[in-house]
């Protein structure tokens, strides 16, 4: 049976740890240039494996290396960053129709990065946290779920509206810097860590 009230302060707590988080960044730049359902979905996907992870693994995931998965994140970042910063300039149109972007490509570039970029990270350990102490895999799961998809989302859409009211070369440019600068806090978190 489902426990709508740790549900929603599962919700709650996720919700707002994950909104200042990199996902929403991500969410922002990948819904300003692919499709936003194909986005979604690999990244709700991807969130969807790590909180089962999490929930199946309680506790024990807050002892996994963070120099790995810092360095990992920073690599990550450092070459989506260049990948940004070495493409051609696309015309905006071009960018928005459905053909130049299957399913797969787009749903699983944006698997990969969260999946990455957030293993370990805070909202997992406190989803594997909240699932040991009230011992409600399924409340806390499903809390947890809806509250990364709902950042998900709302990056998402901020992307593809910005992108109406912002030329896609600057916002590309923006996108670039906060990557590398992203890129280079994660990698010295795993020199520093």
């Amino acid at each position: 049976m489902i426990s709508f009230s740790v549900m929603a302060l599962v919700f709650g707590v996720v919700f707002l740890a994950e909104l200042p988080d990199k996902t929403a960044l991500a969410g922002l730049v990948l819904g300003t240039r692919y499709r936003a359902s194909y986005v979604f979905a690999g990244v709700a996907a991807a969130f969807a494996l790590h909180v089962a992870l999490a929930v199946a693994a309680g506790s024990v995931l807050t002892l996994l290396p963070q120099q790995i998965v810092h360095a990992l994140t920073g690599v990550l970042f450092l070459g989506g960053a260049a990948v940004l910063l070495m493409k051609k300039g696309e015309d905006e149109e071009e960018i928005r129709k459905p053909e130049n972007q299957s399913f797969w490509k787009v749903s699983s570039a944006g698997f990969m990065l969260i999946l990455v970029a957030e293993f370990g990270d805070l909202t997992q350990i406190m989803t594997a946290n909240l699932a040991a102490r009230y011992d409600d895999p399924l409340s806390v799961g499903l809390g947890a779920v809806l509250a990364l998809w709902a950042v998900a989302g709302l990056g998402i859409v901020g992307g593809r509206a910005l992108m109406k009211r912002v030329p896609l070369r600057l916002i590309t440019k923006v996108a670039a810097l906060l990557m590398l600068t992203l890129g280079a806090w994660s990698l010295y978190e795993a020199v520093a860590g």
